[in-house]
């Protein structure tokens, strides 16, 4: 794709349409997905709200590209390094409240449209991992790689389960490594 000349018309859509995925990222961060509205997102961009909806459709697409933009942790490598990126990944979590993060869990786990949007990122996330499992069930592996650490995150920062919350983030992260690296691993042939 080619970049056009910085004063065209398609080089200021690009710079509009940044500048209102930069505000929408700030309100849906602050406020999460049903608290949220084009309007709040339009004047924290400096553009009238038509202009918003025009550009992106919905509020739903605006979320999900939103989502689409986030980082997503990167796991490569052979499978136990794999299982440490993601291990770390997770320590750093547990270890820092994940303030913004959690806004935009919360709003996946009561908005159906913020779970639509979040399950594309989620599915991104999961194909980098199966990309490390030399399984042939690799996927399903992923997506319960994926929902152990989602599962882990909800019960420490929203749920605040009593043991999880208050547990020292490196005994967590010990507790999980066998289980992380069985399933990244490939799978034992069984004895005959």
């Amino acid at each position: 794709m080619t970049t056009p000349p910085p004063g065209s018309r398609a080089a200021q859509r690009r710079r509009t349409e940044a500048r209102i995925l930069d505000a929408a990222t700030q309100i849906f961060l602050a406020a999460g997905y049903e608290r949220s509205t084009i309007r709040a997102v339009a004047s924290t961009a400096g553009v009238d709200p038509g202009l918003v909806m025009h550009y992106f459709g919905s509020k739903q697409e605006l979320f999900r590209r939103v989502i689409d933009a986030a980082p997503v942790p990167e796991v490569s490598g052979e499978p136990g390094q794999a299982a440490e990126q993601i291990l770390g990944s997770l320590a750093d979590r547990l270890a820092n409240e994940p303030t913004a993060s959690l806004t935009l869990l919360r709003s996946m786990l009561t908005n159906p449209e913020a779970a639509s949007a979040a399950s594309v990122a989620a599915a991104r996330y999961e194909a980098q991992i199966a990309k490390a499992i030399p399984a042939g069930d690799a996927s399903l592996r992923a997506a319960i790689i994926s929902a152990i650490t989602l599962g882990v995150m909800v019960s420490r920062h929203l749920i605040k389960s009593d043991e999880l919350a208050t547990a020292d983030p490196a005994q967590v992260i010990s507790l999980l490594r066998p289980c992380m690296i069985s399933l990244a691993a490939q799978p034992q042939s069984p004895p005959r």
